[in-house]
């Protein structure tokens, strides 16, 4: 039986995050690091103002998921896999030691910067549940133009499913889906157009610049997002890592591919609880926990006493 680390992308993100993170040694290591990565207090990126800003968001999403696994490293708790979705990727290539933290704050911060000069404005995600993706995708169809364009994005689950595109366009898709029976449809916290082929421009900058940095053997499997295969070698992780934000997550594949290779213990590092959720109704043979709703002590305590059963 093995043990899944999971680390979120934008959405999950709220205001003064990184203020409540546990008082640890590993912990303040981690805000250090960043700070002089950064070259200004890291506390400048997680207030509400700041997360209106993409690249503060992301920023914030990699610190705070990284302290966390810092401190179950310090406390004897390391995964079996890891899997992160979208800008979490980037915390999952730290979880297997792919790439260290501080090139990934640097390769973060960039990915946020060159995703927010590609779109401005006037664009962003929305999600769609109680419908396949082969019916959102024709609805996405039905609305596309070249002005406004739409796409179908990430399968969270068989029956919710992410689009992306003009803000027209996603305004027109949730309309026509709340009229043919969709249980919910409404645009997400994300002001970019994320994993569609509008950000093919991103990717290929991207992996530009990752192709500078040193990526190493990753010593556990990482869940690729666009492929949902264990990746075990640094290039197909350094691909991942650029491809991943101008193509879907399949986000749903991975859950079962862990699932598939004996994973019974999913522990979602802050912030939010999403992926956490998505695991437990996907996979209700497997305990699925996170560290904000279910506190860091709890998660820590089961995890310990998972790895000494199943060692």
């Amino acid at each position: 039986m093995k043990l899944a680390f999971l680390f979120p992308g934008q959405g999950s993100q709220k205001p003064n995050m990184l203020q409540e993170l546990p008082e640890h040694p590993a912990v303040e290591e981690v805000l250090q690091e960043a700070m002089e990565v950064l070259g200004e207090s890291v506390y400048n990126f997680n207030s509400e103002e700041a997360l209106t800003s993409t690249v503060s968001v992301q920023i914030s999403l990699l610190v705070s998921s990284v302290a966390i696994l810092k401190v179950f490293e310090a406390e004897g708790v390391s995964p079996d896999f890891v899997a992160g979705h979208s800008a979490g990727a980037f915390s999952a290539a730290v979880a297997c030691k792919a790439i260290g933290f501080a090139d990934a704050l640097r390769m973060i911060k960039l990915r946020g910067q060159l995703m927010e000069q590609a779109f401005p404005s006037g664009y962003g995600m929305g999600v769609i549940t109680g419908m396949d993706e082969q019916t959102v995708k024709e609805l996405a169809n039905s609305c596309f133009t070249e002005k406004d364009p739409v796409y179908t994005a990430n399968v969270n689950a068989p029956d919710q499913i992410t689009i992306a595109g003009s803000i027209v366009a996603l305004n027109q898709v949730i309309h026509r889906a709340k009229n043919k029976g969709a249980r919910t449809a409404e645009l997400l916290n994300v002001n970019i157009p994320s994993h569609c082929s509008l950000l093919n421009s991103v990717s290929r900058s991207l992996h530009e610049e990752l192709s500078k940095i040193k990526f190493r053997q990753p010593v556990i499997p990482y869940a690729g997002n666009r492929t949902a295969r264990l990746l075990r070698s640094p290039e197909h992780v350094k691909e991942d890592l650029a491809l991943n934000v101008s193509h879907p997550v399949m986000w749903h594949n991975i859950s079962s591919i862990l699932c598939e290779h004996a994973t019974r213990l999913f522990i979602e590092m802050p912030p939010g609880n999403v992926l956490a959720s998505l695991s437990k109704k996907a996979l209700p043979g497997a305990r699925s926990l996170s560290v904000d709703e279910n506190g860091f002590g709890n998660c820590l305590v089961l995890a310990k006493r998972f790895c000494s059963e199943h060692s």
